[in-house]
């Protein structure tokens, strides 16, 4: 899979010249190597199954049908900031090392988007995860960096470019 690093100015900066990205797909994700993790506004419990068919975090009135979830730390610390900023909350978030309850896919809301493959490694599932415990040390993007990216999803939902693809 292809490496991902920043930049200095906190972009990504993704390595190609690595193997080309195998679609990841309910059939071939127990290739997939955890540990998987999963970053929301929510205080959750271990043990705490997380179910499709509540309100998504990102869509205001959208119900998710998917459960999403990464195995990079630092998308799971993109998805808690956001959702906890989204929400107006002054905290972080929280990330969660979660279990995949069955089988995954790629998220293709960022898979083959803004570069090739699915350099987050963001899947999605439809399936329960399971809380296994919170991941209480990480770091988290710069308030400048939160901003960039709020003031980025400001803009598409101004252009009607906020689509979800669940």
């Amino acid at each position: 899979m292809t490496p991902v690093t920043h930049s200095e100015a906190g972009g990504l900066e993704i390595d190609d010249s690595q193997d080309q990205h195998t679609p990841i797909t309910y059939d071939n994700c127990h290739e997939v190597a955890g540990p998987f993790y999963h970053g929301t506004k929510s205080a959750l419990d271990d043990g705490t199954e997380l179910v499709p068919g509540y309100t998504s975090n990102f869509q205001q009135g959208r119900v998710s049908n998917n459960i999403y979830f990464t195995t990079l730390v630092e998308t799971a610390a993109w998805g808690a900031q956001l959702a906890a900023a989204l929400e107006g909350s002054p905290e972080r978030g929280h990330i969660y090392i979660v279990e995949p309850m069955g089988p995954f896919e790629d998220d293709p809301n960022v898979t083959n988007k803004r570069f090739a493959g699915n350099p987050t490694r963001s899947y999605r599932t439809r399936h329960a995860l399971r809380v296994i415990a919170e991941l209480e040390e990480w770091q988290g993007h710069s308030p400048e960096a939160l901003q960039g990216m709020l003031d980025g999803l400001a803009r598409l939902r101004e252009q009607g470019l906020d689509v979800i693809e669940d």
